[in-house]
């Protein structure tokens, strides 16, 4: 019955103070459903910046007959591997012998290759690193302090790879702060809501305390508004963004023709935080309020 009680004077009040809970509970639906975006957007882009940097390799490049005095040798080839296999920031180092390296050109460039007489591709190492972002290190370590014998060049993405690092990293960055300031905006303006409601029921609450009625029971039917209007606001906003991914975004991705092996994270997972997050929001914001305006 005290449970029952509770419910039915939290939704009296949010119906006594219409406009109040409709701009809290839109609040919460513009703070989640902005949530929910960042979440989605930011994960994919996260998971973009993995894929791109997974892709990024260190190319060495051994020495032919047309580029130095000498041709790399078999036991110069074996020193740069043993080299690479010694370092723990590789995950492989594949030998690609001219001949292969000439094959791939024939497939992807055929008119380049169609008249040459010869192979004029070097052999190479491709290294891949555990983390993209250990290229540089990996490239840096092969050249000091100086190329190893039989090792004409080597390539590790330069700009693009450095390019490429920072813009993860910005957005990784830029989706912890938006999402920061999401979630503290929205539970300031329940707050504010919250507040607005004890001072319009001041004299009721006056008159609560004169028959006996206990703190809980005061401030409950309060904290209460607070977490309806954060679960109402998180379930439009899940809706909202359930459209817009069965609508909008098989015609966004097709124009942005990314491989398909780019994913955000899974609507459930992004639901539950949305869900979540706005109970915690209606919580919060409730909870600071009474403490702090319903002395009581």
């Amino acid at each position: 019955m005290r449970v029952k009680l509770l419910f039915s004077e939290s939704l009296r009040s949010l119906g006594a103070n219409l406009s109040t809970t409709v701009a809290a509970t839109m609040t919460v639906l513009i703070g989640m459903f902005l949530l929910g975006l960042f979440i989605a957007l930011g994960s994919w882009a996260n998971d973009f910046g993995a894929k791109q940097k997974e892709k990024l390799l260190v190319k060495v490049y051994f020495c032919t007959e047309t580029t130095c005095a000498q041709p790399a040798n078999e036991a110069q080839i074996n020193a740069v591997r043993r080299k690479l296999e010694s370092n723990q920031l590789v995950e492989s180092a594949t030998f690609v012998p001219k001949a292969e390296a000439l094959d791939r050109m024939r497939t992807l460039t055929p008119d380049i290759v169609e008249n040459l007489s010869s192979n004029p591709l070097p052999d190479a190492f491709e290294v891949k690193a555990h983390d993209g972002a250990d290229v540089k290190a990996i490239s840096a370590s092969l050249r000091q302090p100086q190329l190893p014998a039989g090792v004409e060049k080597i390539r590790d993405g330069e700009e693009v790879s450095d390019r490429i690092v920072k813009v993860a990293a910005v957005m990784s960055t830029a989706f912890a702060v938006a999402t920061l300031v999401l979630l503290v905006s929205s539970a300031l303006l329940i707050a504010n809501t919250i507040r607005l409601s004890i001072f319009s029921r001041r004299r009721e609450i006056e008159v609560m305390k004169l028959v006996g009625a206990t703190n809980w029971f005061v401030r409950g039917p309060f904290m209460l508004e607070g977490l309806i209007c954060g679960v109402f606001g998180s379930l439009i906003a899940i809706l909202l963004l359930l459209i817009g991914k069965t609508v909008a975004l098989p015609g966004v991705l097709n124009r942005l023709n990314t491989s398909t092996d780019v994913q955000a994270w899974p609507f459930t997972t992004i639901s539950l935080i949305i869900l979540v997050a706005g109970l915690t929001i209606g919580a919060v914001g409730s909870g600071l309020t009474i403490r702090r305006f319903l002395q009581v």
